[in-house]
């Protein structure tokens, strides 16, 4: 009687894609991309990824992601296991693909950055523990900027959060220096004869270089928060985000993140990014339903 031998089972590549090990054009190599949120790595990890890369990467180098990722590049397909276990060791895990929420990405937000409003590093680490891997019927991305140079494209995401300060002038501090309206780009702040300022609301994109500029407090901040974009995305063909909401509360933000996502789940259809669903069936409906009751909270 001949022995039959067993067939080794089939590789769904997809599946290993959704778990962060990416097929190479190259015979059973693949990219292997790590979780890094707000793209923050500590020194420590950084040697370990660069040991792990050079022990079993097969290309001689490794890539940094446009969404702040390491990847290590030409992993044999038989490492896995030995990858995942020596990154772990160093607390590296890595990322996934497919139609879930994707590892979140930030600026260096209020930390050290001077136009920082807002911890955007703080924020990513906490949407990536409550949100990362959520399933979705598209891959879904957030980004946090912390001011208005949006370094972190939130107007090319699927939801983006931008930093944003209004100011509050208080007369009684003010000298005349005219230094508010010299450091205002945007032309929202002139001054009169006396040196005192003139404010165009209109004009204001909530960036507080006037309270930095202000020697006497003169200029405070009224309220801080997230500017909030919806739909954007690149790609084969780009669209921008739209924007739903200002002055969301920091404590807001992942019961907005948690609305849209169920929101999505409800009238997305598969391989449909969320700009693509608002567009078809209307941002009016989007706005009602998920905007609309932190307007009235």
């Amino acid at each position: 009687m001949t022995k039959q031998v067993e067939t080794p089972p089939k590789i769904d590549i997809d599946e290993l894609k959704s778990g962060g090990f990416i097929k190479q054009t190259q015979k059973d190599l693949f990219t292997v991309r790590l979780r890094m949120p707000g793209g923050r790595i500590t020194p420590e990890k950084m040697v370990k990824v660069a040991e792990v890369a050079k022990k079993y990467g097969r290309m001689g180098y490794c890539h940094m992601s446009f969404r702040q990722s390491i990847e290590i590049i030409g992993v044999h397909i038989d490492d896995f296991d030995k990858v995942r276990d020596e990154l772990s060791e160093a607390g590296v895990r890595i990322a996934s693909c497919g139609p879930r929420v994707r590892v979140p990405t930030a600026c260096g937000g209020c930390e050290y950055n001077p136009n920082g409003l807002m911890d955007t590093q703080k924020k990513a680490l906490e949407v990536d523990e409550r949100s990362f891997g959520t399933p979705c019927h598209h891959k879904f991305k957030v980004s946090f900027s912390g001011c208005p140079i949006d370094c972190a494209r939130t107007t090319e995401m699927d939801l983006g959060f931008q930093g944003a300060v209004d100011p509050k002038w208080d007369e009684p501090l003010c000298t005349g220096c005219t230094l508010c309206a010299k450091a205002c780009l945007e032309g929202a702040i002139v001054s009169d004869k006396e040196g005192k300022p003139v404010f165009d609301p209109e004009k204001c994109i909530y960036c507080g270089d006037c309270i930095r500029a202000c020697p006497t407090d003169s200029w405070k901040a009224k309220r801080r928060g997230w500017i909030v974009r919806v739909g954007g995305k690149h790609g084969r063909h780009p669209m921008l985000a739209r924007e739903v909401f200002e002055f969301l509360p920091d404590e807001k933000v992942h019961d907005f993140i948690d609305k849209t996502l169920k929101w999505y789940k409800r009238n997305g259809r598969r391989r449909e990014r969320i700009g693509v669903t608002i567009e078809r069936i209307g941002l009016d409906k989007f706005k009602k339903e998920v905007v609309k009751p932190f307007l009235n909270a």
